[in-house]
């Protein structure tokens, strides 16, 4: 408690057991009011600060100085000085610290960028959520603790991406016809006109979303679908690969043993859900 504000917050001190699980949590917390100004510090993990209401500034690094207007993130970056507060009457955030090596496949694909550091939401309802998960779990104690709060930071990262306001309005329905025709013969410039939209712009959606290519991504849905009938349907691999798009079942086994690590006969021998086969 502080004069004119209220907080609650609690930290966590993973073993280099808990820390090979590759992404922990470090701390976690809830403040709300005429808060006090942040830095300049340096850290040396990672903190996403959810605000939930009010209006602030915000520098990072030697950058300028940032609007803050919630909902939004602020992303504090290990290494890189932060300064902060909120404007009068103050402000509400949720904050969780976090560390570990998956960091940077979350940061590689997209989730946290230091060229943007505050992120407008449009909700931030889901994060807020998943933060506040994490805050009961500290609350009532576990022999899981680490674990358990460590888990949900993936959710809060996940959360946080499906709220940003900068993403493409119209990204998941993309997806979703891309993942719809594709197992059809089409190319990706062929894709991108059924869609209404330039390639370039294609690439740069699905990029976004996925951190992956259009190319990769349909593959990615192919080799999907693949796996599913082969752990659960009899068709011969021949068959598999015509229902995902190859006619060239041999070209379909090279492509699938070069991604999977094995070869479509053995993922069948060791996934195979459906009546015995012959």
């Amino acid at each position: 408690m502080g004069a004119g504000f209220r907080q609650w917050m609690h930290y966590l001190t993973p073993s280099d057991a808990h820390r090979r699980l590759g992404l922990v949590c470090l701390g976690v917390g809830h403040q709300e009011g005429h808060l006090p100004t942040v830095g300049p510090r340096t850290m040396r993990n990672h903190v996403a600060v959810v605000v939930t209401e009010g209006k602030g500034w915000f520098r990072h690094g030697a950058g300028p100085l940032l609007e803050v207007a919630a909902p939004a993130v602020l992303w504090l970056f290990p290494g890189v000085p932060h300064h902060y507060a909120p404007y009068d009457p103050g402000w509400t955030e949720w904050f969780v610290d976090f560390t570990g090596p998956a960091v940077a496949a979350y940061q590689g694909l997209g989730f946290l960028d230091p060229a943007a550091p505050v992120t407008p939401l449009t909700t931030a309802d889901l994060p807020v959520q998943a933060i506040g998960r994490i805050a009961r779990a500290c609350r009532l104690g576990s022999p899981y603790l680490e674990v358990e709060t460590s888990a949900i930071v993936h959710d809060v990262l996940v959360a946080l991406r499906r709220c940003r306001a900068d993403e493409h309005p119209g990204g998941e329905p993309v997806l979703a016809r891309l993942a719809r025709d594709a197992c059809l013969p089409l190319s990706v410039t062929e894709h991108a006109r059924r869609l209404g939209m330039p390639p370039a712009e294609l690439r740069q959606v699905v990029r976004r979303l996925t951190g992956s290519s259009p190319k990769d991504y349909l593959l990615t849905v192919r080799l999907n679908r693949a796996k599913d009938l082969l752990a659960t349907s009899g068709l011969p691999v021949a068959a598999v690969a015509r229902r995902v798009g190859y006619d060239d079942a041999a070209y379909f086994t090279r492509i699938f043993t070069r991604r999977v690590g094995l070869p479509p006969s053995e993922f069948r021998a060791q996934h195979y859900r459906g009546l015995t086969l012959n």
